[in-house]
């Protein structure tokens, strides 16, 4: 999974536009590489803990509801560094914080070598911190180096997304038997993909300073920074802009981050607790973790499909309503025969999180009038959606500590997604937010 909503942040300087002009043809595949290697990086770091969680427990004597915070801080951090990438951006500029978030990246996992339970959670805020940044960021890159090829783009960096945790998922387990178990050792090592990313991002701040340099003068620099000072203020309430005040009392704009949110919190639920829920049940944790990694693939294509199916249908709440029902088949599926059924179950849990991730995506976009309301939009959903998201593996943890079974637990997620549900279905109205009428 976001792979989920970002800000609309771009450099449209003429400045910008001719930089885009003047690159060659190995010059933009030599960008393209290095921003699919960063999205490469944004589901690694949280995908990669919970195949290893019950080895986590064991080792540092965590409770359900502790190793399930493990998951919870980085989609808190989501939240809370979505509302602050803004922010950020204006003070180091897009290209150069994207490198900041690779080192961030590739220090936090690092730190997973160290031992004791402090330097694991630190490392883990750290790590959701840098993602939540990235996750603001790294399509505002893609819009601002590629205005002509953003769809494309915009797919291959959610197709990276679901690669990334796709491996994480798959191979965690698999490194830690290769490192005799030491499962420290197999989360660490995952800082190794976040370093080949920045030193393939790295020429990319040498090639913008060389060109600024051939243009004659240092000014250069600060007009292009004020430029995307300028073309982030876009994500910064005006007199005359929708301000999170505003969105906050509309229907349309609450239900879009509600479906955002809900969304979210049942696939991080699962991304923390399924391998587990699985191996409680007898299944080996290799085998385990290869299911979490299976998933990603037909949410893959679901993610790609539907938005396509949506604009196509009359009805337009049938694409959500399949979401949900896709996903409540899955949970029930885990509750009544959890092994015997893990491939069927983990198809459909795959295709219903990859639409509803689509559907959440789209909404952002299809429920606003303009790149300002879609901005606004896709940073209150973005940011009250992650926080709302946060709760879902701390939840599992919990009811899990204190039924002692996983029956509970995959209940509350099921029942959750009756409110999913209702907010998909006023989502997908079509009406744009803050005004009665609309046109996609």
């Amino acid at each position: 999974m976001t792979t989920q909503g970002t800000a609309d942040i771009a450099d449209t300087s003429p400045a910008s536009g001719r930089a885009g002009r003047h690159l060659g043809r190995a010059a933009t595949v030599f960008l393209a590489t290095g921003l699919l290697l960063i999205a490469l990086n944004l589901r690694i770091g949280v995908a990669s803990v919970s195949p290893v969680i019950r080895y986590i427990q064991d080792a540092l004597g965590l409770t359900s509801t502790t190793a399930g915070l493990l998951s919870t801080l980085p989609v808190l951090c989501f939240g809370i560094f979505a509302f602050l990438t803004p922010w950020l951006v204006r003070r180091i500029g897009i290209d150069r914080l994207l490198a900041v978030v690779l080192v961030v990246l590739a220090v936090a996992i690092a730190t997973r070598l160290i031992d004791g339970s402090p330097a694991l959670f630190i490392g883990t805020v750290f790590v959701g911190a840098a993602i939540a940044v990235g996750n603001v960021v790294l399509p505002a890159a893609i819009k601002q180096h590629f205005v002509a090829r953003t769809g494309l783009m915009m797919s291959l960096y959610s197709m990276t997304l679901y690669i990334g945790a796709a491996l994480a998922s798959g191979l965690t387990v698999p490194l830690m038997h290769a490192f005799d178990g030491d499962w420290q050792a197999a989360l660490a090592i995952w800082s190794i993909p976040a370093a080949v990313a920045l030193l393939v991002w790295l020429p990319r701040l040498w090639t913008t300073r060389r060109a600024s340099r051939r243009s004659g003068t240092e000014t250069a620099v600060s007009q292009a920074d004020s430029a995307e000072t300028a073309s982030v203020a876009d994500v910064v309430p005006e007199r005359d802009e929708p301000s999170f005040s505003r969105l906050i009392r509309d229907r349309t704009a609450l239900a879009v981050t509600g479906f955002m949110g809900l969304q979210s919190l049942s696939y991080y639920a699962g991304l923390a607790w399924v391998p587990t829920i699985l191996t409680d049940h007898g299944m080996s944790s290799s085998t385990a973790g290869l299911m979490l990694s299976y998933s990603s693939f037909p949410a893959l294509a679901s993610a790609l499909l539907v938005p396509i199916l949506a604009n196509r249908v009359s009805v337009r709440w049938i694409p959500a309503a399949m979401a949900v029902g896709l996903t409540a088949l899955a949970l029930v599926g885990l509750v009544v025969a959890p092994v015997s059924g893990a491939i069927a179950w983990m198809t459909l849990l795959g295709l219903g999180q990859g639409a509803a991730l689509s559907l959440a995506l789209s909404y952002i976009v299809w429920r606003a009038p303009d790149a300002r309301h879609t901005a606004h939009l896709s940073t209150m959903a973005q940011g009250v959606g992650y926080l709302v998201a946060a709760l879902g593996p701390f939840l599992v943890g919990a009811l899990h500590s204190v039924t002692g079974g996983w029956q509970i637990p995959l209940a509350v997620l099921i029942v959750l997604l009756i409110p999913e549900l209702v907010a998909g279905v006023i989502a997908s109205r079509n009406r744009h937010v803050l005004t009665p009428v609309t046109t996609e």
